[in-house]
C-alpha cells in the first residue's frame, strides 16, 4: 500500500514533518535518537528519552515568534534510532562517533549542516565530539550539567556518564556552565588544567550568567552539550541525577541564543531524560529545546 497525498499521515520523526521537509539530503540539521544508559548510577530511564522527546514533539508549534520562523522550513531529518552496544559505554562511544563522522561526510557538499543527538545518558557525548573534532579541527565544546563530570573513571569505567566531560577535555577545549555538584578528584583536575567552569546556585533573579566570560572560552565553531539537568528540578524532574538549583529556562536558552549570535554551533546533544522520572511536561520541555537548538544553529545571523 502507498502512502496517499490526500490522507493525513503522523510521521515518526522530530516535529512530526512530512517527507518533503524531512528528507536527508536537503536537510539542515540531521537528529540521531541514541537510546542508550547503561552506566547511569542514581535512576536508570534515559535510554527511553530519545523516544519521549520525539513523540512530544508532535505537539510543538512548527512557528516559533521568537525568530519569527516556521521552524519546519530548515528542513529536519531524523534517522532510525542508533542501537546500543552490549560490549560496554567504550564500544558505545565508538559507535556514536561512526554513525556520527558518517553524516558529518556531506559536509563536503553542505558546509551549513548540523549534527544533533537525542539521548541517553551523557556518555554518548564523547563519541559524537570525537566525529566532530575530526571534522571541525578547532572545535570547542560547551557542556551544561548539573555535574562536571569530570572523573577519570568511575565504578569501573572511563567512558561512563561520569567522565563524558573528561574524555572531551582530552579531545579539544571545553568550557562548563550549570555545575553545582562535584568530587573532590575532578575539583583538582579543573583547578589544575584551568578548565574554565560557572557554578550555578540556582534561578534566581539574582543569579547572572556571566555569557561573556562563557563565551571567551569557546572557539568560532562550537558543539554544545546538554545534559537536561542542568536544569533546576522544579522544572526538570525527570532526569537520572537531579541536583537542587539550577538554571531556570529563560537563562538557559538566553544563553544558546548568545552562542548562536556569536559562535556557529556544528553539533549538539540533549541527553539524560528519564521520562518515567517526571510528569509528561519534561518530555515537551526537553523537546522544545531541541527545538530551539536547531534554530540557534541554522536560522540565527551570527556576528562577533
Amino acid at each position: 500500500m502507498s502512502e496517499s497525498s490526500d490522507i493525513p499521515w503522523v510521521y515518526h520523526n522530530f516535529l512530526a514533518l512530512p517527507p518533503e521537509q524531512s528528507v536527508l539530503e536537503t536537510a539542515r540539521l540531521v537528529l540521531i535518537p541514541v537510546p542508550y544508559d547503561s552506566t547511569t548510577s542514581f535512576r536508570s530511564g534515559a535510554r527511553d528519552g530519545p523516544e519521549a522527546i520525539i513523540s512530544a514533539s508532535y505537539g510543538l508549534e512548527d512557528y516559533d515568534p521568537e525568530l519569527e520562523l516556521d521552524v519546519s522550513e530548515i528542513g529536519i531529518h531524523t534517522t532510525a534510532a542508533l542501537e546500543p552496544h552490549m560490549g560496554g559505554p567504550g564500544p558505545m562511544a565508538e559507535r556514536v562517533r561512526k554513525a556520527a563522522s558518517a553524516l558529518l561526510e556531506p559536509e563536503k557538499t553542505d558546509p551549513e549542516r548540523t549534527l544533533g543527538l537525542i539521548g541517553g545518558e551523557h556518555s554518548i557525548t564523547a563519541g559524537s565530539v570525537q566525529a566532530h573534532v575530526e571534522a571541525y579541527p578547532s572545535l570547542s565544546v560547551l557542556y551544561l550539567d548539573a555535574h562536571a563530570d569530570m572523573r577519570d573513571e568511575y565504578m569501573g569505567t572511563p567512558w561512563g556518564h561520569a567522565s563524558a566531560a573528561r574524555r572531551v577535555s582530552e579531545l579539544c577545549p571545553i568550557a562548563l556552565a550549570g555545575v553545582r555538584s562535584l568530587s573532590q578528584e575532578e575539583h583538582e583536575f579543573i583547578r589544575a588544567n584551568r578548565v574554565p567552569v560557572w557554578f550555578c546556585s540556582g534561578p534566581g533573579p539574582g543569579e547572572n550568567i556571566p555569557v561573556d566570560s562563557i563565551l571567551s572560552g569557546l572557539s568560532d565553531t562550537v558543539y554544545i552539550s546538554v545534559d537536561l539537568d542542568v536544569l533546576d528540578p522544579s522544572l526538570m524532574a525527570a532526569v537520572g541525577t537531579p541536583e537542587p538549583g539550577g538554571m531556570s529556562w529563560g537563562q538557559l536558552v538566553s544563553l544558546l541564543r548568545k552562542v548562536g549570535e556569536s559562535r556557529r554551533i556544528v553539533g549538539f546533544d540533549v541527553c539524560e531524560l528519564a521520562p518515567a522520572e517526571g510528569p509528561a511536561a519534561c518530555s515537551y520541555t526537553a523537546a522544545k529545546l531541541v527545538y530551539k537548538l536547531a534554530q540557534y544553529a541554522c536560522a540565527l545571523p551570527r556576528h562577533r
